[in-house]
């Protein structure tokens, strides 16, 4: 056989076979670059008289387990502390952001002092791929807060570019879905609403 007639099978060979498939990879979630922001809002009679807090979750800590060739057995596992919660100062009468926080990490509300953790995981993971390394994905799984774990399905935008996965996303929750009384003030006439809204931006670097 002649030594082009063999080039030109190895070079068909090579182009007919199947591409490699991504290898799963595990990244563990940065916490400095990485935010979750709470948005809660007011209602009631009166609510123009109060104001919308913005909380955020610094201690944040996790991993993600992604594997782009079989999205389903993708995994996702995040903690934050309830105790470290913070109420941002923009938009809040001076001195309030201590009263709210104590307030929201109390035995209403959080109750951080007995249920210190704020757990979400997946069970399953569905969606697609967009091109260039993005993905539209859905994780269906529970979150633990408050001593009660609910179902949720969190909506997520993730791009992986060389060793670093961002995901982002928001969703709304519900106070009463974790047995939480919504903050009221003025006999009622202020409170917080049930909704919240959670908006959050996961960093995580391979590993």
């Amino acid at each position: 056989m002649g030594r082009w007639l063999r080039l030109g099978i190895l070079a068909f060979a090579v182009l007919a076979a199947p591409p490699l498939s991504a290898e799963p990879r595990t990244y563990v979630v940065d916490a400095g670059a990485s935010s979750v922001r709470i948005h809660v809002g007011k209602s009631g009679a009166f609510s123009f008289a109060g104001h919308k807090h913005e909380v955020v979750a610094p201690a944040l800590s996790g991993e993600v387990a992604a594997d782009p060739a079989d999205l389903g057995a993708s995994r996702v596992s995040l903690t934050f502390e309830a105790g470290a919660l913070k109420v941002l100062p923009e938009g809040e009468p001076a001195g309030d952001p201590p009263k709210v926080e104590e307030a929201m990490r109390g035995p209403k509300v959080l109750d951080a002092a007995q249920f210190p953790k704020v757990t979400f995981k997946t069970q399953r993971v569905t969606g697609r791929e967009t091109g260039g390394g993005a993905y539209d994905l859905e994780l269906a799984g529970e979150i633990g807060l408050h001593g009660v774990t609910r179902p949720v399905t969190l909506p997520v935008h993730v791009e992986v570019s060389g060793d670093t996965l961002t995901a982002s996303g928001k969703a709304v929750l519900r106070h009463d879905q974790f047995g939480m009384q919504p903050v009221s003030v003025a006999g009622g006439s202020v409170k917080v609403k049930n909704e919240i809204e959670v908006e959050y931006r996961i960093v995580a670097r391979g590993r």
